[in-house]
């Protein structure tokens, strides 16, 4: 069975200790000044001529911090916690959005949502998984559209979505992000946009059955973007099918009660664990309603404490519909530990 879920704790900051220089009594003038009507000459100072009235500043190197030698600064933070940087990628919880690319901010209609805002605003609100469907636009072969179900209903380029999460990971370089494809597009296909747009320089490998890094690891070596397929595999490498990775919950039920934590796909020997957590309306269809009510902290917290629990392994990939209702990133801080760093 996979490895329980064990929070690490953050390293304390170091304090920087700068001794203060001792004020001169009566400071003379600044070099190259006129005073009196005298002209004081400039002398260039060496490490020979410093006085005993200048300050020794002397700080610690730690890789907390941002390296600055002028001063102490912030830790620094692995998606936005100090306390994650120490912590293996399968033993973190990040926060997620089903069908990531389907906001009616984009252009899909109520019928098919999932979300409102698109992948570019849930990157900044927070959201780290970005699960996504991907088809070949049918009157151009070489363009991979996103859509859901029907490309007719509504679509957007792939290539423009994963401009977006490129962008979005180059301007902010102390994070990590998953993207999970349903994909029914080929890979060569799905890759070439990632060699258009760059985030094949940013991808991570996962060696089968090798121990998964930290985020810090991750961080430091700027291989911050994981990639999995439901159908793909590779190669290349680092195009991972998803269920030897991961296992997941059941999805699609259109009560709160029918929410279950059983084995749906892939196999809890799997080093991550997806928690599908959304309710459809009783057609079957998206649902901002339902999403307000079970993404609330006291829906979506227990429910996933019980998968733990019946796992033994908390929840990687906690993910939802309609993420700006309920309390998504709240519980995930709880889950990890983080609540209130």
């Amino acid at each position: 069975m996979a490895r329980a879920h064990q929070p690490f704790a953050g390293r304390p900051s170091l304090v920087l200790l700068v001794p203060l220089a001792a004020c001169p009594s009566s400071p003379s003038p600044p070099a190259g000044s006129t005073e009196g009507g005298t002209t004081h000459a400039t002398t260039p100072t060496t490490d020979a001529t410093l006085t005993s009235t200048t300050a020794a500043v002397e700080t610690t190197a730690d890789p907390t911090l941002d390296g600055s030698t002028t001063g102490p600064s912030e830790p620094l933070t692995c998606n936005g916690h100090v306390e994650l940087c120490e912590r293996p990628f399968d033993e973190v919880v990040f926060p997620g959005t089903h069908n990531s690319h389907s906001a009616r901010d984009d252009g899909f209609p109520p019928v098919n949502a999932n979300q409102q805002h698109g992948i570019a605003t849930q990157l900044e609100d927070g959201v780290r998984v970005l699960l996504i469907d991907v088809y070949l636009d049918e009157a151009d072969p070489s363009t991979v559209l996103m859509c859901h179900g029907l490309c007719s209903l509504a679509s957007t380029p792939h290539l423009e979505g994963l401009g977006a999460i490129t962008s979005f990971l180059e301007a902010n370089p102390r994070e990590v992000i998953t993207i999970i494809y349903e994909d029914h597009a080929p890979v060569d296909a799905i890759t070439q946009d990632y060699a258009t747009t760059g985030a094949d320089a940013l991808v991570f490998t996962h060696a089968p059955g090798s121990p998964w890094p930290t985020l810090g690891e991750m961080i430091d070596a700027d291989t911050r973007l994981v990639v999995t397929a439901e159908s793909g595999a590779p190669p290349p490498p680092w195009f991972h099918h998803v269920w030897d990775e991961a296992w997941d919950t059941p999805y699609g039920p259109m009560t709160a009660e029918d929410l279950s934590c059983e084995l749906n796909r892939g196999s809890t020997d799997n080093d991550l664990f997806l928690v599908n957590h959304w309710v459809n309306d009783m057609l079957g269809l998206p649902s901002e309603t339902n999403a307000a009510v079970v993404n609330a902290a006291d829906v979506l917290e227990p429910r996933a404490e019980d998968c733990r629990d019946q796992w033994s392994h908390a929840p990687n990939f906690l993910v939802v519909d309609f993420y700006e209702q309920g309390d998504l990133f709240a519980v995930v801080d709880v889950l990890n530990g983080v609540a209130g760093s």
